[in-house]
């Protein structure tokens, strides 16, 4: 029964990591905005997932919005620092990327934030949906974002979705599968991880963990081969000894009937548990074999038992039928390039009464549409499986990462219904593609990018298919607090003078856009700030050492000095673009004088300054 209803400007129904991202940015625009979220934790995948060692989006270029502010703030709150795992440049305690997340929702007099809830009904009329009940109020919203982990929304209000995999026959993409099999029907979407957090207790002895129902140790006999159990162990490793376990090598992914997260809530809750029992077992499996120095992380997440996230590691959910569906090609780079195009016209795809009318009925062809940028590799996961995608991975900074794309904003709109938005994973993005727009940092850049755009729609009383998308981008592009990119550069830095002036020049000319993602700095720049460099250098090390080229883009150092590290070596790596550039230009075997962070977990020293005096 309904004892109340709340009426807002917008409403959020889901406080992962898009759902988080977009009230922020619909409040801080100044829209009177309503958060509903089911955990007590904000921040989904960042935090109350328990994924607290992010992939994507690492490169310096690609640090703005939302996501390089949470960056900023990791880096302010972490002690320690954030340098602890060898699979992510930002490794960091869960329980302070909730702190970051619950103080910018705080700070807003205009956003309210309730826990606890999850929706129950959607309130629609004709095509125009207008509220969402739950179970004792409902919330009544010009413009209303699915933000749930499983796109919940557009199941209770009949707007059209995918679930499961399409066929090269339908986009052409050259790494569906030609015919249905044995893999499309036992995985129809990728293996979620329930998130359990270990400890390393040193010399005292962890509490055994017991195991679950159904345990059987040749499901994770050989995770870590290849490897060693203290690499294996360090693939997460978060401050304060504790170790994020979420291994796809006969590890804790699962995805036994994975149908059922969508078939009932009984069917959901008995996955979910089953899923967790799997990571139960896996760490009790990963404390027989390494013994019981090794244990359960206490009092991380805010229930019991504490070591396991609140919730799976969702890396799909329901699809949205959008007005444009992003597909494999729209993420691969050009052919000869290291960028994917930035045109996306997909739109032209979909059959012309989905499209009903866009951007006021005027033609989009040519025009970018572009709201937020990814830049991780296609990875897939389905259990003891390998499945073959096309690369799209390139060596830059001395090591491999993944060529950037955009997301179009109107594949966050559905196709035929008005007052909504999609801001998760459940964006029109086929099964393929979803192995690349799934991370948390691109899937934040949507969320902010969703929240701006719900914010303008109530300022200029449109729907959000007429909301003309250079609007949006301009807004994100000179938000005052945390400016967005929209085109992928990797020469250039949010700090840098040229930023503005060149993001906006290839928004008016996308055809110039470089097919190596390099924009042409004036030479009188060099693409650095000697502030920014200051702050950088008083976060590192020095040191100087030997230089070695060993292939392209692979470097290693040898240290000369200070006496406490001569001898060592470490690869050499950065995220910054004038600093790869130096290396890619320094002779081999010279002397050096370099700042930067040591990674021993990586192996890697992290270059922030480099002297070639």
């Amino acid at each position: 029964m309904v004892n109340q209803t709340y009426t807002a400007d917008v409403l959020v129904v889901g406080g992962g990591t898009g759902g988080t991202a977009a009230a922020i940015q619909a409040a801080r625009r100044g829209a009177k905005t309503i958060l509903v979220s089911e955990f007590p934790w904000l921040g989904g995948m960042l935090t109350s997932a328990g994924v607290s060692v992010p992939d994507g989006n690492e490169l310096e270029a690609f640090q703005t919005g939302l996501w390089g502010a949470f960056l900023q703030e990791l880096r302010q709150r972490q002690p320690g620092g954030l340098d602890n795992s060898w699979v992510s440049f930002f490794s960091y305690d869960p329980r302070i990327g909730a702190e970051i997340f619950a103080g910018w929702v705080q700070e807003l007099s205009n956003l309210q934030w309730i826990s606890g809830q999850v929706p129950i009904e959607v309130f629609r009329q004709g095509d125009l949906i207008t509220g969402v009940r739950f179970a004792n109020f409902a919330v009544t919203a010009k413009i209303i974002l699915d933000a749930t982990e499983l796109g919940d929304l557009l199941a209770l209000a009949e707007i059209p979705y995918r679930w499961g995999w399409e066929l090269q026959s339908e986009w052409g993409e050259p790494s569906a599968p030609v015919i249905f099999n044995s893999l499309t029907q036992k995985y129809p979407v990728q293996a979620p991880t329930y998130v359990v957090i270990m400890q390393d207790f040193g010399e005292a002895i962890a509490p055994e963990i017991p195991a679950a129902s159904n345990y059987n140790p040749s499901q994770f006999t050989g995770a870590w081969d290849g490897y060693g159990a203290e690499t294996f162990l360090n693939y997460g490793r978060l401050p304060g000894g504790l170790f994020m376990m979420n291994w796809p090598i006969c590890g804790n992914d699962y995805g036994e009937g994975v149908g059922r997260l969508i078939e009932s809530d009984v069917s959901r809750g008995e996955f979910i548990q089953e899923s967790r029992r799997h990571s139960q077992n896996f760490a009790h499996f990963i404390q027989k074999q390494l013994g019981r120095r090794y244990g359960l992380a206490e009092k991380v997440f805010p229930h019991t038992p504490t070591a396991f996230a609140l919730h799976p590691y969702y890396r799909e959910s329901r699809r949205l039928v959008g007005l444009t569906t992003v597909r494999e090609q729209d993420i691969l780079p050009i052919t000869g390039g290291r960028v994917a195009s930035i045109f996306n016209d997909a739109i032209a795809l979909q059959p012309f009464s989905q499209r009903r009318r866009y951007a006021n009925g005027h033609s989009t062809a040519g025009v970018c549409k572009a709201i937020a940028v990814g830049n991780y590799a296609n990875d897939h996961h389905y259990p003891g499986i390998q499945f073959p995608l096309q690369p799209k991975s390139i060596r830059w900074g001395g090591r491999w990462t993944g060529t950037p794309f955009t997301i179009p904003y109107s594949c966050l709109i559905p196709a035929t219904t008005d007052g909504f938005l999609v801001c998760e994973k459940n964006i029109s993005v086929s099964h393929i593609a979803n192995g690349a727009t799934r991370l948390q940092p691109v899937v934040m850049n949507i969320g902010q990018a969703a929240g701006m755009a719900a914010a303008i729609c109530v300022e200029l009383n449109c729907q959000p298919r007429d909301l003309p998308v250079r609007t949006l981008q301009t807004a994100l592009l000179e938000d005052n607090r945390s400016k967005a990119l929209i085109i992928p550069l990797f020469n250039l830095p949010p700090n840098h003078s040229d930023w503005r002036h060149c993001q906006l020049y290839y928004l008016d000319n996308p055809q110039a856009y470089p097919v190596n993602g390099d924009c042409p700095c004036p030479s009188e720049n060099d693409c650095s700030d000697s502030a920014f460099d200051k702050a950088f250098i008083q976060e590192s090390n020095c040191f100087t050492g030997i230089f070695y080229r060993l292939e392209q883009q692979e470097y290693r150092f040898t240290v000369t000095a200070p006496a406490a590290y001569q001898g060592q070596n470490w690869q050499l790596v950065t995220l910054r673009s004038h600093i790869d550039e130096q290396l890619r230009a320094y002779p081999h075997e010279q002397l050096v004088t370099l700042w930067g962070r040591q990674n021993q977990f990586g192996n890697w020293l992290l270059v922030e300054n480099l002297d070639e005096g």
